[in-house]
């Protein structure tokens, strides 16, 4: 007897058993995890798949298939003689080890934790009905770039909701070819929804499995980029520059380890190791460039996603913004980056199921907005898979989806609010005016500086007391003064009133479309220096050379910083308060200080002054000035760094004695050092006496320039004033270019469908007119123009003013009729040729369910009354000879009900026509006809499609006493019917 694997289901096992204690040389603990989803047909498929694969490729499998949850599943068993592989059922906290096979239990849902398998049980949820879904989302928020999807035969669309967030995280997804599977549901709708890297068979997808594992892993940790000189920093760069010149999107300032997970991906499929070979990859493929930026731009999202943000939005948020509206004030809501416009839609019905319960109408507008065009392409046309719709309730799917071949499509009443449009949130000007911006997992994408950037431009484009909503692990940072908390759990912030209004910038002048964009690449322009910049350049000057107290100015002598105890030199004064480098200084040292300055400034060289002199507390102290001049970069405007340097005692001390001996040396010059003293303190006064004019002066030009700043803040203000009514402009611009966009989409889909009815109409062969609610004909089929004799110039013109050749009786009344009643009119008519025709008019039903017109049908039933008259006739003739007949017939039907019976049998039997016609012949005279050997006989009769001859029978009937008859019975098959015949004669 064979024995059976060990770890199959043929070996009872208990509830906390795994696997046995494994004596391997230690393994890779960052090894990959391929979690497989099937269903129908699934064990097939997985065991092709097991049988290619080497037992040593160190990665582990999760099997997560559809089983019957009321009975014990023998997949174990099945699967371990089609691998090398240990194959068991999952437990629950089972650690994960590589070369392994796991499978999920019946009953039961799993999750992954860290490497741990949890279980759960089933509790006729949502999730019960998706358990692929639930596993592949667990291990991708778990384990990220090394998680490996595959979706193999089944049905139904459980595994691409799975798919998309392993995509997401970095990960590689494979489905089976629909082609080839058994049951091509579950890997047709993963490869419908755009998420699938491979579509292959179960054998190629295990060769392809091999190389990954050991690619499964980024090449660069995150933050560990490198020398900025080193070559896989340039390949770095490199890729974003060429996805900046064919794409026209800048990516240097997002954030650098997403970019770098989502560009290992491609190069783990593109079978590459360095970020050099990939830039050059790229430069060669083209069509590379585009699923590199698709795959960078990739976001999980999902209708109403996040139940709790939503029921906020709905209880507290909506009753807060149509608060104070007027019902013809529109409600304005804007979502950037709404990818593949889930989130819009949700919004949309969200919105139409408040103002319906509360019983209020506004106009709605909700712009969703991303640089990806497969994904707007998609939001547009509102078609999503079953399972993207699994999260939508029954009752909401009923109301604002309909079925269709490709899933589910949002109703026309929901698009209709929904306006989609390319936009980078970074360059091209915003909306404005706006109620609401939901801006959910978007700001976690991007760097610092754009962060930076991006806050003003939502601060601008809300209205007063307007909402923005982040998603969970988002806030505003440091723009509190801009945006107060609303709901923290939520993640919502109110406008603020600022007075002085942030700077918001973005692209001037005419919108590109990006097949112009992608050849350009725009220059950045310098940041403007924050203090925080100017502070770190005096700090590296300061730290290198002098770590002397000083202040840090600008070209107008205004301290921005100080540093250090300026206390001795610098001093705030009686009056208004003034951070201007001369009125702080202290007495004595005004004089030296602005000649110091404005000799840096002017020369824009370091100048160093020495011996000046400041009075402090009663006594003089002698400093030393230094001036240098500095610009942080990248600006180009220059700062100044003063510094003041305290003259030592000791140095104080040698000095007086130097000037002891010089006096003694001349003491023959003393008088005229005294004529020259008498001459220097006449210049100090003459000086002294400039300076109070000069200081007078000052007052008056300080006034003029006050009237002048005036002057200047009112121009200033008319200028912010233009500067507002230009940025309205360009959002106003951005809006119509958007909606530009949407027509032009909307254009393109009535073109389409103009096309598909006009090709339906001419291929359908019946003569149809489509008329307006004014009787006017709107369009007809190339068949009703003949029949009709219409030509082109006849639509628009009314039915009635036509002279048909086919006269159908009150066409008018009957159309109009037909609108009053909304009840389809249907009945026959014979033309001049004596041809017949069954006329068919309908109400002509909008989308909306708005009765806009008649739809008149014509329908050939010529052949079928010729048919029905030659059938009529040919009973005729058939019942004449019946009842010229002297014996008693019966003719009988498929059914075996009497059609017909001739006088004789009424007289041999003493019944009346009422008691046989239209009656079974086994029921007939008190079911006296209901005789086995008679059954037996007709039955084979329709069988055999025969007849027989003198089938005898004796019986006593009621009325007509004992007989004993002779039956002969034939078969006639006929157009429309089939007939049997039955003949009668006693027998002697």
């Amino acid at each position: 007897m064979k024995k059976a694997p060990r770890f199959s289901r043929q070996r009872k096992k208990t509830e906390s058993e795994s696997f046995p204690p494994l004596r391997l040389p230690a393994v890779d603990k960052d090894f990959s995890v391929v979690c497989i989803g099937a269903s129908a047909g699934g064990l097939e498929s997985v065991t092709r798949m097991l049988k290619h694969l080497p037992p040593d490729t160190g990665m582990a499998f999760v099997l997560v298939q559809h089983l019957d949850p009321s009975h014990e599943s023998a997949m174990a068993s099945l699967l371990s003689s089609a691998t090398k592989m240990r194959v068991a059922e999952a437990r629950a906290n089972e650690q994960l080890l590589p070369n392994c096979v796991y499978i999920i239990p019946p009953n039961k849902l799993m999750e992954l934790s860290g490497m741990k398998l949890k279980l759960f049980p089933r509790k006729q949820s949502v999730n019960d009905r998706a358990p692929v879904d639930w596993f592949m989302r667990s291990a991708a928020e778990a384990l990220g770039t090394r998680t490996i999807g595959i979706v193999l035969s089944g049905t139904g669309t459980d595994g691409t909701q799975g798919l998309l967030a392993i995509k997401a995280a970095g990960g590689i997804t494979f489905a089976e070819s629909p082609r080839t599977a058994k049951y091509p549901g579950m890997p047709g709708s993963a490869v419908t929804a755009g998420c699938v890297d491979f579509v292959l068979t179960p054998e190629k997808i295990a060769r392809e499995l091999k190389p990954l594992s050991r690619r499964a892993r980024p090449a660069i940790e995150d933050g560990d980029e490198g020398e900025s000189g080193s070559s896989e920093q340039r390949g770095f760069e490199a890729i974003l520059l060429l996805l900046r010149q064919r794409h026209g999107v800048d990516f240097t300032y997002y954030k650098h380890a997403t970019l770098r997970r989502r560009i290992h991906r491609r190069m783990v499929l593109n079978k590459l190791d360095s970020l050099k070979d990939y830039a050059a990859h790229l430069r060669s493929h083209p069509a590379e460039t585009k699923e590199l930026f698709n795959d960078i731009l990739i976001h999980v999202t999902g209708f109403f996603r996040d139940a709790m943000v939503f029921q906020t939005l709905r209880k507290k948020l909506l009753p807060r913004l149509i608060r104070n509206k007027a019902p013809e004030d529109p409600l304005r809501i804007w979502i950037p980056g709404c990818s593949t416009g889930e989130e819009v839609y949700s919004i949309a019905i969200l919105l139409l199921e408040f103002m319906s319960e509360r019983k209020v109408h506004h106009p709605v507008q909700i712009f969703g907005t991303d640089i990806n065009d497969l994904a707007l392409e998609r939001a547009r046309a509102g078609l999503y898979s079953e399972g993207v719709v699994s999260d939508i309730s029954p009752d909401r799917l009923r109301r604002f989806f309909f079925k269709t071949d490709g899933g589910y499509r949002v109703n026309k009443t929901v698009r209709e609010m929904c306006i989609f449009a390319r936009q980078n949130l970074v360059n091209d000007p915003p909306f404005s005016n706006l109620d609401l911006i939901s801006c959910r997992n978007v700001l976690i994408y991007l760097g610092p500086a754009l962060q930076r950037k991006v806050m003003p431009v939502f601060h601008y484009a809300l209205r007063e007391n307007g909402l923005l909503m982040l998603g969970a692990s988002e806030t505003i940072g440091g723009y509190a003064d801009l945006f107060a908390l609303v709901d923290s759990k939520a993640k919502v912030y109110v406008k603020k009133g600022v007075q002085v209004r942030p700077a918001v910038t973005f692209a001037h002048g005419v919108i590109e479309p990006p097949m112009v964009r992608e050849h350009k690449v725009a220059a950045q322009a310098p940041a403007a220096p924050t203090i925080t910049d100017v502070q770190k350049q005096a700090d590296r000057i300061i730290l290198a050379n002098y770590s002397l107290p000083g202040v840090v100015i600008n070209k107008q002598m205004e301290v921005l910083q100080f540093r250090g105890r300026t206390g001795p030199f610098l001093e705030h004064f009686h009056g208004e308060a003034s951070l201007h480098l001369l009125k702080m200084a202290r007495e004595g040292l005004g004089l030296e200080l602005r000649a110091a300055v404005t000799k840096a400034i002017k020369q824009n060289t370091r100048v160093r002054h020495e011996g000046a002199r400041v009075k402090q507390n009663g006594h003089t102290l002698e400093c030393n000035i230094e001036i240098i001049p500095f610009s942080p970069p990248p600006a180009t405007e220059r700062f100044y760094l003063v510094m003041f340097e305290t003259v030592l005692p000791e140095v104080e001390a040698g000095r007086s004695r130097l000037k002891k001996e010089t006096v003694v040396s001349k003491v023959r010059e003393n008088a005229e050092v005294i004529h020259l003293r008498e001459d220097l303190a006449a210049t100090r006064e003459s000086l002294q006496a400039i300076i109070e004019e000069q200081e007078a002066t000052n007052e008056e030009l300080r006034s003029a320039n006050e009237e002048i700043m005036s002057s200047n803040e009112e121009l200033q203000s008319t200028n912010e004033e233009l500067e507002t009514a230009k940025e309205e402009l360009q959002s106003t611009n951005e809006e119509l270019t958007t909606l530009n966009d949407e027509l032009e989409s909307r254009n393109g889909e009535l073109e389409r469908v103009n096309n598909d009815l006009h090709n339906l109409l001419a291929s359908v062969n019946i003569p149809i007119l489509i008329l307006d609610a004014d009787v006017r004909i709107r369009r007809f089929t190339g068949l009703a123009e003949k029949l009709f004799k219409l030509i082109p110039s006849d639509i628009g013109r009314p039915i009635t003013d036509i002279n048909l050749p086919l006269e159908i009786p009150s066409l008018g009344k009957l159309v109009l009729e037909v609108f009053d009643t909304l009840t389809p009119k249907d009945f026959e008519l014979q033309d001049k040729q004596g041809h017949w025709w069954s006329v068919r008019v309908r109400p002509y039903k909008t989308t909306d369910r708005k009765i806009d017109g008649a739809v008149l049908a014509l329908v050939d039933i010529d052949n079928m009354k010729t048919g029905i008259e030659r059938l009529a006739k040919a009973r005729e003739v058939v019942e004449a000879m019946v009842n010229a007949v002297r014996e008693p017939v019966l003719m009988l039907d498929r059914h075996l009900t009497v059609t017909s019976a001739n006088a004789p049998f009424y007289r041999m039997f003493k019944v009346t026509p009422e008691e046989v016609l239209n009656r079974p012949v086994y029921d007939l005279d008190d079911r006296q006809w209901d005789i086995a050997p008679l059954r037996k006989q007709l039955d084979n009769v329709l069988l055999r499609r025969s007849g027989f001859e003198d089938f005898a029978i004796e019986y006593d009937f009621p009325r007509a006493g004992r007989k004993r008859i002779l039956i002969n019975a034939r078969f006639v098959d006929q157009e429309s019917d089939q007939l049997i015949i039955l003949a009668i004669n006693e027998a002697n």
